[in-house]
């Protein structure tokens, strides 16, 4: 069986072969110390965690979008009551190189799962484990050909946030690994327990789509310089402002087939309606809504492995 050797320069090639994750086996609803992210600790504490009937649902919704546009979809191995829906962050391609995150404890069982299915379907001289002392997950690392948009947070309190996933020394990393690149850190807002004041991965507060435009929730980011240097890189004219209630349901967390059309949540009414009539895109909709109460969407759940 020939090796698939990964290529993804950017988000909005287009998409050729991806892993999605698995909606089956998540095991029992988690207890609020067993939260990982403040979407999930609400969902939990509100009584509105996500069904394991209704998750498989909107996942297959995707799958059926992939399936239409000839993607190959790749799952990972099935582990027992263990949540495998958000497959972005177990790893992450750029350029023609997959990376192994180093995951939190909560989730190191996903690594194992990818390693008995995943990674062996990969040409050894294309995959990369991280060093330990570098934090980071996919939903943090956001492609734009020669700029690499990182996700952080800096902060002395970084150990006591759960929600805090890449850290100073995965900046150092890509600046060593990719020195022909732009690294651009973006440091990201963080709470445990309140969705309205954190934003887990960069991917819930930006991301790019189409061509030379993105989308951005301003108040996602902790610095506004942050905020300036991304309007500086592509113009206010071509980013889409995302609300704090747009963002409360990770309206940029869309995933793109191509430069012309992407996999949005058929509730994002505003942001759907912008995306066609301002931009020109094909939008498929898909219903996503209860998979967000585990705190990711549409990009957490897929992990490029090709784009043209």
């Amino acid at each position: 069986m020939e090796r698939i050797i990964p290529h993804v320069t950017n988000e909005t090639a287009r998409l050729r072969a991806v892993v999605l994750g698995l909606p089956d086996s998540l095991g029992p609803i988690p207890t609020l110390q067993e939260t990982y992210d403040a979407k999930s600790y609400e969902a939990v504490s509100r009584g509105v965690f996500p069904s394991e009937a209704d998750v498989r649902h909107e996942m297959q919704c995707v799958l059926d979008v992939l399936d239409r546009y000839g993607v190959r979809t790749l799952r990972p191995a099935p582990l027992t009551d263990y949540n495998q829906v958000f497959a972005r962050d177990v790893a992450f391609t750029i350029d023609d190189t997959l990376f192994i995150s180093n995951l939190i404890p909560d989730r190191e069982r996903e690594t194992e799962a990818f390693a008995s299915s995943i990674f062996p379907l990969i040409d050894p001289a294309h995959i990369e484990s991280l060093p330990e002392a570098v934090h980071t997950e996919g939903g943090d690392v956001l492609l734009y050909d020669d700029i690499l948009f990182v996700g952080a947070y800096f902060g002395d309190d970084y150990s006591s946030f759960k929600t805090a996933r890449t850290n100073s020394y995965a900046i150092d990393f890509f600046r060593e690994r990719f020195p022909h690149k732009r690294v651009v850190p973006i440091e990201l807002r963080k709470h445990d327990r309140e969705p309205a004041k954190s934003v887990l991965h960069l991917d819930c507060a930006f991301q790019p789509v189409s061509r030379g435009r993105a989308l951005i929730y301003r108040e996602g980011f902790l610095h506004e310089r942050d905020v300036a240097l991304v309007e500086e890189i592509f113009g206010r004219d071509n980013l889409f402002g995302v609300t704090p209630e747009e963002a409360y349901y990770m309206s940029t967390n869309v995933v793109s087939l191509s430069p012309d059309a992407l996999i949005s949540d058929r509730h994002f009414t505003r942001l759907n309606a912008h995306l066609r009539e301002a931009w020109g895109m094909t939008v498929e909709e898909v219903p996503y809504q209860e998979i967000s109460k585990m705190g990711g969407l549409l990009r957490c759940s897929t992990m490029p492995l090709i784009r043209d």
